[in-house]
């Protein structure tokens, strides 16, 4: 049908903005679509003009959301993405800006959408306009989303196992109450004094990674600037701790080092979120929650200070909750992590989404300053993967992009050749800028062959570490990472009410 026609499709709870052509931010002419899923979530959609070619791509929103854009993560160079053949579409879930959590409050709907039902209903919704669009379905269904995009990639195949053919989840925050409470709150009352003063501030940061490089990076066998598994680096942040400021640290200063490395405890040393929360290497990047100078507010602590006061405990929204409100502590853990039970996307059960014939591939940088490694690695290794997952670990990469390593790739090409072609995922080439390194899927590492540039991914090749890591998950939460936790919410008298899922 023509484009301006779509706004005429009649889909239950849909109401339509706007169809027209447009060429903006793509190679090719395509349908852009805006409108509204009851109550209030916003789909947006990319539908080729010419030469579709039967695929559609669901895209994720980071962060707490709020906002609709579609966004191809790591897929630029893919083919249909660089040619503007793939059909496209994305949600905000819900809710419209106000990053700050606001938009929780007293709103049950916005916070069920905003935990798996807007992605979901956005993917029934878009599947019905490509169907009357194009005169027929799409053949393949894919979903590919980065930070709280991998998430709700996570949190689609174990609620929805049937909306897609391959689900692409990157940096998952698939423990989002713990690392929105505990692990960000951490992240900046570890680093205060008595007096509410920052110990160390980001001036420091560069002293730490270089002594933390000049310890470990020759550990695989290459001194390449990024470590390739960073859980084998035994540096001690003490080491640091001399008289001359311009080259040491103070011995508080290490201890936040340190505590920073480790991640949140109790007073008693029980950990409460998994063993490593930042690992090393991945310094250069801690000015997420390490400010510049006193008095500086940082990304963690607005993060925290949102989801405490509007998202963490279930119909409660406390403006005034201050970070110094949470309790390190065993009782508060485990009051503070109920609503795990719909927020969070840890349920390792995926037989549903396998007897589908779905793919699932994770990626994490092992550099990610917003989200550890260790909850992807926990996660992959609680769903005991045979066939249908793989896990790429990209080394020196940070959050979903950027990092000292080589930090651009394709993740979506391998997916469409697994699920279009049966063709198992292998290498990824990984680049920055004439920089270029093959990442395999975990366990396997890449390591040099000894011939020609080791800037050049040809020259080396994978080889599977002949023992494990010694860092576990034993952790106070690590049982979240089982089936049988999740729950249904719906609104009732105004409030948000969740029961047990049965299946």
């Amino acid at each position: 049908m023509a484009c301006s026609d779509v706004t005429s499709i009649t889909l239950p709870g849909v109401t339509w903005k706007s169809a027209t052509v447009s060429s903006e931010g793509a190679p090719a002419p395509y349908c852009a679509v805006e409108g509204t899923i009851a109550p209030a979530n916003t789909i947006v959609m990319r539908l080729p003009v010419n030469g579709w070619t039967r695929r559609y791509l669901q895209t994720g929103c980071g962060g707490l959301c709020g906002s609709s854009r579609i966004n191809y993560t790591q897929a630029a160079s893919c083919a249909p993405i660089a040619d503007g053949t793939i059909a496209s579409a994305t949600t905000d879930m819900g809710h419209q800006g106000q990053n700050d959590g606001s938009w929780a409050a007293g709103n049950p709907q916005a916070l069920i959408d905003f935990a798996y039902r807007g992605v979901h209903v956005t993917a029934q919704v878009a599947k019905a306009v490509i169907q009357r669009f194009y005169g027929r379905a799409p053949v393949y269904s894919y979903f590919s989303g980065c930070s709280d995009g991998g998430r709700e990639a996570l949190m689609e195949a174990q609620r929805y196992p049937d909306d897609f053919d391959g689900i692409i989840a990157g940096a998952p925050a698939n423990n989002l109450v713990v690392q929105n409470t505990f692990h960000h709150a951490w992240n900046v009352l570890a680093n205060k004094d008595a007096d509410g003063k920052y110990i160390l501030l980001a001036d420091k940061l560069p002293l730490i990674h270089a002594a933390v490089m000049a310890r470990c990076d020759g550990i695989d066998g290459l001194v390449d600037g990024v470590l390739d598994d960073p859980r084998n680096c035994r540096f001690d942040p003490a080491s640091l701790i001399c008289a001359d400021m311009s080259r040491c640290l103070t011995a508080d200063q290490a201890d936040v080092v340190r505590k920073l490395h480790d991640g949140a405890t109790d007073g008693h040393g029980n950990s409460l979120e998994q063993e490593i929360s930042h690992e090393w290497g991945s310094e250069l990047d801690w000015t997420l929650f390490v400010p510049a100078a006193q008095g500086q507010v940082t990304f963690s602590e607005n993060i925290a200070l949102s989801f405490l006061r509007y998202l963490a405990y279930r119909n409660v929204a406390d403006p005034d909750y201050q970070l110094s409100d949470l309790k390190f502590t065993v009782a508060s853990f485990w009051k503070t992590v109920q609503t795990s039970d719909y927020l969070s996307a840890t349920d390792p059960d995926l037989r549903r989404f396998r007897a589908s014939g779905g793919k699932l591939l994770l990626w994490h940088g092992w550099s990610d300053q917003h989200i550890s490694p260790q909850a992807t690695l926990q996660y992959y290794d609680s769903i005991k993967p045979s066939g249908f997952a793989r896990l790429y670990m990209f080394p020196g990469l940070a959050h979903c992009s950027a990092g000292l390593g080589p930090n651009s790739f394709d993740i979506l090409t391998p997916m469409l050749n697994w699920v279009e072609k049966g063709t198992s995922p292998g290498a990824v080439i990984a680049t920055n800028g004439s920089r270029s390194r093959p990442v395999y899927p975990y366990p396997k590492v890449a390591r040099y062959d000894g011939t020609g540039s080791t800037d050049d991914a040809a020259n080396f090749v994978p080889v599977t570490p002949q023992r494990e890591s010694s860092v576990g998950y034993k952790w106070l939460g690590a049982g979240l990472y089982s089936h049988g936790y999740q729950a249904g919410c719906r609104v009732v008298d105004g409030r948000l009410v969740c029961t047990a899922l049965r299946r």
